[in-house]
């Protein structure tokens, strides 16, 4: 329970001061992971000492690509790869089926070293409440010289995001301000 307003960063900030192990793993409430055994595969990849942030192929509920990594510079700033591309496409140059290096993935699921969380003092959530936390989290993975990598054959269906819709009202105006941090950044 998290008895304060909504913010992404700091829910799992706080969160991670009750975690055990040497990895620690964040799955929105609304993922449904379809990979059997999917942690040792994770943690195989997410324990090398030259990997940040780990993440996984994430599709909508219709069988379409929500997530298969994040790209810097689409739509100046930051986007999925292959979004809404069919679950079983090769897409370009087979990437959709291919272990690869990413900008970024998603905080929908996100895997990472308990002791780089610690390096990168978590989530920021002062810039980065609700949005692009993920993205920036990944970037200062990056800095360290950590590579962040996408793992297509984990595979979850995240059953939230298509129908969400672009943000309205007061949720539109904190997205504005966190793409412009994100765009400063």
């Amino acid at each position: 329970d998290y008895p304060k307003k909504f913010n992404y960063s700091a829910i799992n900030n706080y969160a991670f001061n009750f975690t055990n192990g040497n990895i620690i793993a964040l799955i929105n409430n609304d993922v449904e992971i379809l990979t059997k055994n999917w942690g040792s595969t994770i943690y195989s990849y997410a324990l090398r000492q030259d990997v940040g942030c780990v993440g996984i192929k994430l599709v909508y509920p219709d069988n379409t690509i929500q997530h298969a990594g994040i790209i810097l510079g689409i739509y100046g700033s930051a986007a999925y790869s292959h979004k809404n591309f069919n679950r079983d496409d090769l897409g370009h140059a087979g990437r959709l089926q291919k272990v690869q290096e990413v900008s970024a993935v998603t905080g929908a699921f996100l895997a990472i070293k308990k002791e780089t969380w610690r390096k990168l003092n978590g989530l920021n959530e002062k810039e980065f409440p609700v949005n692009y936390n993920d993205v920036d989290l990944c970037l200062r993975a990056r800095e360290l010289g950590l590579r962040n990598i996408y793992i297509p054959f984990v595979e979850g269906i995240h059953y939230e995001s298509k129908s969400r819709g672009k943000p309205r009202g007061q949720e539109f105006r904190s997205w504005q301000l966190e793409h412009k941090n994100f765009i400063k950044r």
